[in-house]
């Protein structure tokens, strides 16, 4: 039954994945009674034929009223979700395995406030509310099998306001993939240096080891003053430090050809994170990939993992 209803729902709109901002709006929005509506709807049935059956007109009338409120409750559950839209979302990349952290940015135009929005992705769920006019973030886990682009199925919104008879429901679809990076190999050699010596020195105003005394600049922080020096010089000195710099790391995918490409992939991860750790600039040379760097940082760790998650799987 779960998998015929998983079919049957596949009907509903929309069909295929869309670009958001996307609002929901009557064409895309489903009503059907829930399980404690089913059971209203039988007392309510047995209370009618109660009623005509002994001629009872103030049950009658109860019964009508019930009924009405009971539809009157499903129009609003239908509006309550009629009217919210769907932004934008956005998740930062994760590696594969770990669960992806999907952000779903809503939205309301209209002076009515949503109370006790649902939203559901796979067994994943979430609830929220959203003021007159304004705006709210829903967060939910998003599981990843394997590195590359994670394909989104759809979400569900839904709301049982204001009685719970009634479940109102859409579905949206966006057609945004999210990245997962490849993941590191747990033991990884040493980086790859180039020459004999791993380290060099270079003067840096916040180093470890004092390298010389110059003469103050514009601009020199007023800490960095050798103010005993100067006091002797009669002119102000600066102190100027050495810094450990560590030379350019080069990962190239062409020297671990003894491996598979899954297990290079994930050495290459590795050792990324090996020289972002410790402060190395580092190029990453791929197959038909121009070469990524010399560089550090966010943005150039996110680019290497990028390429990495997006080579061809074996």
């Amino acid at each position: 039954m779960a998998s015929r209803w998983a079919r049957l729902q596949l009907l509903a709109r929309p069909r295929a994945p869309e670009a958001l901002p996307q609002r929901l709006n009557r064409h895309r929005i489903y009503v059907l009674p829930t399980r404690f509506g089913l059971f209203v709807a039988t007392l309510l049935s047995a209370m009618l034929l109660g009623a005509l059956n002994y001629n009872n007109n103030p049950a009658l009338l109860l019964a009508l009223l019930l009924a009405a409120a009971a539809i009157a409750s499903a129009i609003a559950a239908h509006l309550q979700l009629s009217g919210v839209q769907i932004d934008a979302i956005s998740a930062e990349p994760v590696p594969a395995g770990q669960p992806l952290r999907l952000r779903v940015d809503l939205s309301l135009r209209d002076p009515r406030p949503r109370q006790g929005l649902h939203l559901q992705l796979g067994d994943s769920q979430a609830w929220t509310s959203l003021p007159a006019q304004g705006r709210g973030e829903v967060e939910l886990d998003v599981p990843s099998e394997r590195r590359g682009w994670r394909e989104l199925s759809r979400i569900r919104l839904s709301i049982t306001q204001p009685l719970g008879l009634v479940r109102a429901w859409s579905w949206v679809w966006p057609e945004q993939p999210l990245l997962v990076y490849p993941v590191a190999e747990a033991v990884a050699p040493a980086l790859p240096e180039r020459g004999n010596d791993p380290l060099h020195t270079r003067a840096h105003a916040s180093g470890e080891e004092l390298h010389q005394l110059r003469p103050y600049r514009a601009g020199d922080a007023p800490r960095s003053i050798a103010w005993k020096h100067s006091a002797r010089r009669d002119s102000l000195l600066v102190r100027e430090y050495e810094k450990p710099v560590g030379i350019e790391v080069v990962l190239d995918w062409h020297t671990l050809a003894p491996l598979p490409t899954e297990a290079r992939i994930a050495r290459l991860a590795r050792w990324i994170d090996m020289a972002e750790r410790g402060g190395r600039r580092y190029t990453l040379l791929l197959p038909s990939h121009p070469p990524l760097g010399p560089g550090q940082g966010a943005s150039h760790h996110h680019l290497c993992l990028r390429a990495l998650a997006l080579m061809p799987h074996d």
